[in-house]
């Protein structure tokens, strides 16, 4: 690797970057306390109210990962339409923001990646009124290389104020956080990853965005599909974030989110250490329990 203050872990081909390996792994299981929304534009309110919160809270810049699908879309057509009305000027100027994860290897303009997605939604008046955008690379042949990058300018900044997180549903009524995947042997001190993509995932990625209202052409598509990695922030970006948002929007486009939330929902974590990671290591989506700042945000057709 080049000078760098990450170290690299490998297991199973996925590869963990991380600042430092602690051995102690505290557990504190605080739950997950969902809030019942009737639409999903009530869901994009809540979720701006969030950021609200933040900016009288604090001074300076505001850090934040942006949730890509259809889970913040609302909230990003409200962040758009105050980008159009200037009303929010003050507000847009402080925010440094941050994409979470990507597809790679894959051209930047794609329009199955992320990126386009946010700029679609959010609008051109957005970008030019914020601080900085900063996506993960993924055109590029050194892929780990572009990622310490990515993370040095996250950590320079101090971290996230902000993770707007998601819930993906996976096999064996587990889920993944951001895109960590289960057993992708991912641990408290990894910051980021770079993990083998399977035709599943593409597939899921590919529907969503056609359902989030995407225009895709063929040969986006075709590229899309040929892409071998995700690149996804790890637990330690997660649980480091000062507030974890989670919102929950799509039950009825993808109706395996009710079991797999409901997982999440209701299993404890372990307090024995080993346990607690083998538990963490099968369905990611149980690392938000560990988070003593985070906001769950859902539909009610999500069942609970």
């Amino acid at each position: 690797m080049k000078n760098s203050n990450f170290s690299r872990q490998e297991e199973n081909n996925n590869v963990w970057l991380t600042r430092q390996d602690t051995s102690n792994f505290n557990i504190t299981d605080y739950g997950v306390t969902p809030t019942v929304f009737n639409t999903e534009a009530e869901v994009g309110q809540a979720m701006l109210n969030e950021l609200y919160k933040t900016a009288e809270a604090k001074e300076g810049d505001i850090n934040i990962a942006l949730l890509g699908g259809r889970g913040a879309q609302q909230l990003h057509r409200l962040l758009g339409e105050l980008a159009e009305s200037g009303e929010q000027d003050a507000l847009l100027a402080r925010l440094n923001v941050f994409t979470q994860d990507a597809l790679a290897p894959m051209g930047m303009a794609n329009g199955l990646s992320f990126v386009r997605d946010f700029e679609r939604i959010l609008g051109d008046a957005f970008f030019k009124k914020i601080k900085s955008f900063t996506p993960m690379q993924t055109d590029t042949n050194d892929l780990e290389s572009a990622l310490i990058d990515y993370l040095t300018k996250l950590e320079e900044l101090g971290g996230l104020d902000i993770f707007f997180i998601g819930h993906g549903p996976e096999e064996n009524q587990a889920s993944h956080l951001a895109y960590i995947k289960p057993f992708s042997g991912a641990q408290q001190h990894h910051v980021a990853g770079i993990i083998p993509i399977s035709n599943s995932i593409l597939e899921h990625h590919i529907s969503k965005f056609k359902a989030g209202g995407s225009v895709v052409s063929e040969s986006d598509e075709t590229e899309c599909r040929s892409s071998q990695y995700i690149l996804t922030l790890g637990p330690a970006a997660i649980l480091q974030a000062k507030k974890v948002v989670q919102s929950v929007v799509d039950a009825d486009s993808a109706p395996a989110k009710i079991q797999t939330y409901a997982n999440v929902l209701n299993t404890k974590i372990s307090s024995n250490p080993l346990e607690a990671k083998e538990q963490l290591n099968a369905n990611p989506g149980l690392w938000i329990r560990l988070h003593a700042n985070a906001k769950s945000f859902v539909l009610s057709n999500l069942g609970v």
